[in-house]
């Protein structure tokens, strides 16, 4: 067993164009006045963190990491949650998702993934530099849009999707390996990752890659209706990355999973501020100990109610008195009776 590293703050939908959002140093110190101890970074914000440098240089690597101690804080993990959707884009979200990318490389597919690879490889040099051993992204999908199967897919289809998939990833996921950084899917209704069927099947299409690795985020599996803590037993030898969200899932006679495109406060599926929703998080963060998950509890914080601040905030303290301190000996060794091998035999009747 080992004790959960935390309270962290995934600052992606914190960072903005007025202080304390749009600095490095700046907001930090405000995510220690929260109560955090690390943050997460999104390396696509240039306000925050620059990733070119972070790739090229150690000194650089040292400035961001010496302002973020300065305030208290570590650098848990690095993201491309952005990049790496742009890994894999089937055509009919060509548009949607053009604006992840540089200027220079939007209308054109080709260019747009290309420019995507090259951004999670430098992703993954700078966490070899700052001395992080985990990296957060999405895997992109080329078959999401074939996930309901009306009309009936053709044979081969999805089998075609995945190989493709994991022949894109399994270069960057070598170099990961070079770089000694444990590359955590964000496992999310989108991706073709999206549950732990999908994440097995591309996981045997990179040949069992030991990085590729899984982020759990419970949320995501109670708006699937998913045994959110089954999850953690059967994929704990997987999951190097936590996100701490909380949702509900409330169905009616009128919509369920698909939640009729509604909008986020209309849906029957909502993400909520921690303690807001449904999350069972006594058991996960017990799970997680007892599974011996030693990497960081980070805050993402999403919901359709509450200000963000405010989720911060609370955030930071909710985390803080789930994560569970792991006992070094057992209850009840006040009672060991200091027996050998010969008192064992004796007591199950065991004679020579």
């Amino acid at each position: 067993m080992k004790t959960i590293k935390g309270p962290a703050l995934f600052l992606a939908q914190f960072a903005g164009d007025e202080a304390p959002f749009d600095s490095w140093g700046s907001i930090t110190k405000w995510a220690a006045d929260c109560g955090y101890k690390g943050v997460q970074i999104p390396s696509w914000d240039g306000r925050l963190f620059d990733l070119d440098k972070a790739a090229e240089s150690d000194a650089y690597c040292d400035e961001i990491k010496g302002v973020a101690a300065d305030n208290g804080i570590e650098i848990t993990e690095l993201s491309t949650h952005l990049q790496g959707q742009l890994v894999a884009v089937h055509p009919a979200y060509d548009d949607a998702f053009d604006g992840f990318a540089a200027p220079h490389v939007r209308g054109n597919p080709a260019e747009r993934q290309a420019w995507a690879v090259d951004q999670v490889k430098k992703a993954l040099t700078a966490s070899k530099n700052l001395g992080i051993g985990a990296h957060a992204t999405f895997s992109g999908a080329l078959a999401w849009p074939y996930m309901y199967p009306w009309p009936q897919r053709p044979a081969g289809l999805v089998e075609t999707a995945f190989d493709e998939l994991a022949k894109r990833w399994t270069p960057l996921l070598d170099h990961a390996e070079e770089c000694g950084v444990d590359v955590c899917y964000e496992i999310h209704p989108g991706e073709d990752l999206m549950d732990g069927v999908t994440y097995e099947m591309f996981l045997e299409r990179t040949g069992n890659h030991d990085r590729a690795c899984m982020l759990y985020d419970p949320s995501h599996y109670v708006l699937q209706c998913l045994d959110y803590i089954d999850n953690i037993d059967i994929y704990k030898d997987r999951i190097r990355m936590f996100h701490v969200k909380d949702a509900e899932f409330n169905p009616t006679g009128r919509q369920g999973v698909y939640s009729g495109f509604q909008s986020w406060v209309n849906r029957a599926g909502r993400f909520r501020s921690l303690g807001d929703g449904q999350v069972d998080f006594n058991a996960v963060f017990s799970k997680m100990a007892a599974n011996g998950f030693d990497g960081w509890a980070v805050v993402e914080w999403e919901c359709c109610l509450k200000h963000p601040e405010d989720g911060a905030r609370e955030g930071a303290q909710f985390v803080s008195d789930h994560i569970i301190r792991v006992t070094e000996r057992a209850f009840d060794d006040f009672a060991d009776g200091g027996t050998d091998e010969e008192a064992n035999k004796r007591m199950l009747g065991i004679t020579r």
